[in-house]
């Protein structure tokens, strides 16, 4: 359930890769590493809640904001908000 979700999560930012702008690539990109490293870690844990996986992507982001300059934590955060009403 959780590798389908991820599956899922990340079909929907390649099937954008062709009309994405710059900022919308590198938020792919960044969104792509922390929802693979979070489904990862459901899956050595055994969880399959959904709701879940979404807590500790959106945990992995929080704790990764120093990372990112303001404009590219939102650009990242509304990618994420997008893909989360999408899925």
């Amino acid at each position: 359930m959780i590798i389908e979700y991820e599956e899922q999560l990340l079909e929907l930012i390649d099937a954008r890769i062709s009309t994405a702008s710059d900022d919308e690539l590198f938020a792919g990109g960044y969104l792509r590493g922390h929802i693979s490293l979070s489904a990862a870690s459901c899956e050595e844990e055994g969880i399959n809640d959904i709701d879940e996986l979404k807590r500790r992507i959106q945990a992995s982001l929080d704790a990764a904001r120093s990372e990112l300059t303001p404009a590219d934590r939102t650009i990242v955060h509304d990618l994420w908000i997008e893909l989360v009403n999408q899925s």
